[in-house]
């Protein structure tokens, strides 16, 4: 069963930055996309990043030119770089794995939901 452990949430003040981990387990983690979801209160999850396992990366249009997403295979961990954080940035932000990018935004992730790392950007 595939398994996800998020890091590295808090509190942080608009335009601040913040790095998201994720490690990744039960799962040959290298051959699948990876990606980062989030949930704010009384909201859908969306996806806001997702990377193949050859580092082709694709963001939403929201965190476009802020967001970095990364991975390293032999880590079996994927990352979230936030920068110029926003208030609406504010969510429990989660990972997963999928086939494919697209899949990942078409159908879902492969996997069950972590516990997800809560990001809170305010003033």
């Amino acid at each position: 069963q595939v398994q996800f452990v998020e890091s590295g949430g808090g509190l942080v003040q608009p335009g601040g930055s913040l790095r998201l981990s994720c490690a990744v387990s039960g799962t040959i983690f290298s051959i699948y996309a990876a990606g980062w979801y989030r949930q704010a209160p009384g909201k859908q999850r969306e996806l806001v990043a997702t990377i193949t396992s050859g580092g082709s990366t694709k963001y939403a249009d929201s965190v476009k030119g802020r967001f970095t997403i990364s991975r390293d295979n032999a880590k079996n961990t994927v990352w979230l770089q936030m920068n110029s954080l926003k208030p609406e940035d504010t969510a429990v932000y989660y990972c997963n794995v999928g086939t494919s990018m697209g899949a990942m935004s078409s159908v879902g992730p492969i996997g069950s939901w972590g516990q997800g790392t809560q990001v809170t950007v305010s003033s």
